[in-house]
């Protein structure tokens, strides 16, 4: 039987965007499966004026837009309480201490606080400082602080954030969130491969030729703009989403599943990312630029021509690279990685390319043999899709691909929870396997910071791929100097079981 989970969470930033969409909605599902015990409670803390009516009224309005009408909702919004905050005044800080010290006791939540920064990332510093110089840290139970990324914009920045939030959290008690780390798929990446006999012995460079990572959106910058103009696709997804994968997929077997000993492989794996720096970033990254183009049939303007971008932007809405790992169990195989915006479908998945078998003997000339593809999809669809190659019905020994499909939806439907639920659930239960450690963020932010620096010396022949396209022709030369191509996403559909 699950742990109820006690606990006072504060949520920097409540009248925001991310609280509304996932946080909110992702709290009630824990409460309606009985999660959360009535022994917690959540305090909005945001620059708004606004009562603890208007506050739960939101939160009931958030729940009812993400999930329907549900019976239980005034009992679930009765534990919310609002206080409007300057985050840069001590004053404010007095306040919620006494307003939190109050509830504390009123539920009996035995010193437990969660302090979830869900704001822009120039206040994380100064929030963590305060919380600790104005007594919010000052706690008989456990304190825990959730920082949404970006953490930092380069290394250096990392540091320095690093260096003020752990003045006042050790790092055992900071959870930086990854919602990638959340998403079924992802967190079933291990499963996949420690659980299955068929295939952690050919998950090596013996038997693998390439691995391809893509995560595709069909959505522009939107209103992120001036957010955007700072990060790029290289530090938006490159950084953390798409580098936590690489190390899902290519750690060694942890001695056993706790929290330190899972973090300790992915560390090996960054530390062991061949570094790429100055010319020899172009022979292995390509930057990309949406121009305008049609998605589902609606004419969408380019890049440069989104709110609050520069008309002369020199910011990549793509990036595609060739990563290698330079270990005993991954050299030589490449691990080819794209993400972009304004692409041609939605999607989030993983491509391991087995060898070729040394001598074909179904050889036909009118027809190559595909090689062996397991494919990881993780989102939008969710499941697992084997291509193997086999006999073809009623013919001689002609062989034909065949798929086998393991789906999350359909009749063998689990009802996967919201990464953003896994992740707070983690948080309260003090499990912190799914959230990036420093020396993970540090490892990371050093390996892409080269590239950057490469990229902003120089100017980019921008726009260079049509909105509606899976990225500029210089991703598909990537994978060509290699013997390569990208596995057409729109091929790879998950078999959804009826």
């Amino acid at each position: 039987m699950e742990q109820n989970m006690t606990s006072l969470i504060m949520i920097f930033g409540a009248t925001g965007d991310l609280a509304k969409r996932k946080l909110f909605p992702s709290l009630y599902r824990l409460f309606e499966r009985g999660k959360l015990s009535d022994q917690f409670a959540v305090v909005g803390v945001a620059r708004r004026p606004l009562s603890n009516d208007e506050f739960q009224q939101s939160v009931k309005d958030s729940v009812i837009s993400s999930l329907g009408e549900k019976n239980s909702l005034d009992q679930f919004v009765s534990h919310f309480y609002y206080q409007s905050h300057d985050v840069t005044d001590s004053n404010s800080y007095v306040a919620l201490k006494k307003l939190a010290d109050e509830i504390d006791a009123y539920y009996q939540l035995k010193g437990n606080r969660i302090f979830y920064l869900a704001m822009a990332p120039e206040f994380f510093g100064t929030i963590a400082l305060h919380l600790q110089s104005d007594g919010l840290t000052d706690v008989t139970g456990y304190k825990r602080l959730v920082i949404e990324k970006p953490f930092g914009h380069d290394l250096e920045s990392a540091k320095k954030l690093n260096q003020q939030i752990r003045t006042a959290f050790s790092e055992e008690e900071i959870y930086r969130i990854d919602h990638y780390l959340g998403k079924e798929m992802v967190r079933n990446i291990e499963v996949i491969r420690f659980a299955n006999a068929i295939f952690e012995p050919l998950w090596n460079n013996r038997y693998i030729s390439n691995i391809q990572i893509t995560s595709s959106e069909i959505l522009g910058v939107e209103e992120r703009g001036r957010y955007y103009e700072s990060s790029g696709a290289l530090r938006d997804m490159l950084q953390n989403h798409m580098l936590q994968i690489v190390a899902l997929l290519a750690m060694e077997p942890p001695i056993n599943l706790t929290t330190d000993e899972i973090r300790s492989e992915k560390v090996r794996v960054f530390r062991s990312l061949r570094t790429i720096k100055g010319e020899k970033v172009n022979d292995y990254f390509v930057r990309g630029q949406y121009g305008p183009g049609t998605i589902e049939d609606q004419q969408v303007p380019k890049y440069r021509d989104e709110p609050m971008v520069d008309k002369e932007s020199n910011t990549e809405t793509f990036v595609a690279g060739k990563v290698m790992i330079d270990n005993f169990r991954w050299a030589g195989v490449p691990f080819y990685i794209r993400t972009g915006k304004r692409m041609e479908k939605k999607t989030t998945k993983i491509v391991i390319q087995f060898k070729d078998i040394p001598m074909n003997l179904y050889y036909q000339p009118e027809k190559m043999l595909n090689p062996n593809l397991l494919v990881i999809h993780i989102q939008p669809e969710e499941g697992i899709t084997l291509h193997l190659n086999a006999k073809q019905a009623g013919g001689h020994l002609n062989a034909q691909e065949v798929k086998l499909s393991f789906s999350n939806t359909g009749t063998y439907t689990m009802n996967t929870p919201e990464g953003y639920e896994k992740l707070l659930y983690d948080c309260m239960r003090g499990d912190a396997t799914n959230f990036t450690h420093w020396d993970e963020v540090a490892y990371s932010w050093a390996f892409v910071d080269k590239i950057s620096e490469m990229w902003e010396k120089t100017k980019a022949d921008f726009p260079n791929y049509s909105a509606g396209t899976m990225g500029p022709e210089a991703a598909d030369q990537l994978l060509e100097k290699d013997g390569f191509f990208w596995w057409p996403v729109t091929d790879l559909e998950v078999d959804v079981c009826k």
